[in-house]
């Protein structure tokens, strides 16, 4: 566990009297569990809301015409909004309302909760790390996509579509992978099998999909951190590199124009903090892939020595 210096303990205890923190997150995560961790180190007030525990243990209120608002965690602690210094966005796992004998009825109790509850992650006026509208625009990474392309920013040749005959077309002659349009499902190349048209029709009936050219060259992550950015080249030979264990991280220093474009997809983005995929080709240009607006750090971090944690707290933390 990154550790901070007495000093650094100190001066943030007295500075930050009476600031709560809370971490968006399933309490048995790991990033999370290790971000409060470290915050309660530091002495500063940290608590993890889970949201599936609304209604049933989780008790919430807003007056929309003063803005006032309460939340009471399960272990019965209570917080006006206007004590919530700052929220870290790990995970957002919606409501679970109690099974009803009348199905419409559980419908409205869902809809009801889940209402209330988007409603309040708006609201509620504290530092969001990131924000219900970065995540929101997340969920359209086509539209992530053509974003970092209008800030003159190189991304790969990109089909989204059900369409056989679009995608046939868009993958001949050329070497493509494809990957889920919202996520959750590793990068995988595009085969002859896949293209078989039975097949391709069958899956097409079910979802799009997003179809890429693949662009030969090493993968880079860069993390943003406010106005901070950390990078490491991935050496591994799959065509993703989550999907392999043995992948080593080199840390290396971006050329400039590179990292001010990181910053730029930060901003135009909506997030404070990200980790953004690059593919560097060759030639020495860098294409850009996603930006991630909750990304895993605990193995970068551990593997680069980078203070990912560090940074995380400082921005939780400042005023």
């Amino acid at each position: 566990m990154p550790t901070f210096s007495q000093d650094h303990k100190l001066l943030w205890k007295f500075e930050n009297v009476g600031m709560n923190i809370l971490i968006l997150a399933d309490r048995s995560d790991p990033h999370a569990v290790h971000l409060q961790q470290v915050i309660a180190q530091i002495g500063v007030p940290v608590y993890t809301w889970n949201t599936q525990e609304f209604p049933t243990q989780i008790q919430l209120s807003w007056q929309p015409a003063t803005d006032r608002g309460r939340l009471i965690l399960p272990e019965g602690k209570g917080l006006d909004f206007d004590q919530i210094h700052s929220v870290f966005w790990r995970s957002f796992t919606g409501v679970q309302v109690p099974q009803m004998n009348e199905p419409h009825q559980s419908q409205i109790a869902f809809n009801d909760s889940i209402s209330l509850l988007r409603s309040v992650l708006q609201a509620c006026p504290a530092r969001w790390i990131n924000s219900w509208q970065a995540y929101q625009f997340h969920k359209e990474k086509p539209l992530q996509l053509r974003s970092v392309q209008q800030l003159g920013i190189p991304i790969p040749a990109t089909l989204i579509s059900n369409d056989p005959a679009e995608i046939l077309q868009f993958c001949a002659n050329k070497r493509t992978i494809f990957k889920p349009v919202y996520g959750g499902a590793l990068t995988q190349p595009v085969t002859a099998e896949h293209l078989e048209q039975q097949r391709l029709r069958l899956a097409l009936k079910t979802a799009p999909v997003t179809i890429q050219e693949y662009i030969p060259g090493t993968n880079i992550r860069s993390y943003v951190l406010g106005e901070k950015v950390y990078s490491a080249e991935i050496q591994s030979s799959s065509v993703d590199f989550r999907a392999d264990a043995t992948a080593e991280l080199i840390p290396l220093t971006l050329p400039q124009p590179i990292e001010q474009g990181c910053l730029q997809i930060a901003r135009r983005l909506r997030l404070v903090w990200t980790a953004i995929d690059w593919r560097r080709t060759p030639q020495d240009e860098y294409i850009f892939l996603e930006a991630n607006p909750s990304p895993m750090f605990l193995y970068f971090e551990q593997q680069t020595g980078f203070p990912i944690t560090q940074e995380l707290v400082r921005l939780l933390v400042s005023q």
